[in-house]
């Protein structure tokens, strides 16, 4: 008998977590989920970083490192790329989080929709960088 999350598998505890949005928030989150393992199908999700006031955690995409989290808020769902600072952007998606050395983020606000097309880009070049990272090891 299962007492508890930790027995749950991470994509049963991601639906979970975009189930727990009923509004435009979840829908994206989950359009987000759908177009990262488009982009690559290897994709190893995970909840990270539960505490008492967000015991589900947050969304964590990885494939030879960390790629992204998808966090929920009030008025926005915000994307942050771990590397993205190091990823080229020829579309401009980054809109936060832009000040840092490292990461860089894309906040989507209601009825705002993502150019899948380059959002995959990103993913697919958060993904190289990953891997390149790993060969030189």
């Amino acid at each position: 008998m299962k007492t508890s999350n930790q027995d749950e598998s991470p994509s049963r505890l991601m639906d979970a977590k975009i189930r727990e949005f009923h509004d435009w928030r979840g829908a994206t989150l989950s359009r987000i989920r759908k177009l990262i393992k488009q982009a690559d199908p290897e994709v190893v999700e995970d909840l990270k970083w539960r505490k008492v006031s967000n015991p589900t955690g947050v969304p964590v995409w990885s494939h030879d490192g960390m790629i992204c989290t998808g966090e929920v808020y009030k008025d926005h769902v915000k994307v942050t790329f771990a590397k993205g600072a190091s990823l080229k952007d020829p579309k401009h998606l980054f809109n936060a989080s832009l000040d840092g050395n490292l990461r860089r983020a894309i906040d989507l606000q209601h009825g705002e929709k993502i150019d899948e097309k380059a959002f995959q880009a990103l993913i697919r070049a958060a993904v190289a960088l990953n891997e390149a990272s790993v060969r030189r090891r």
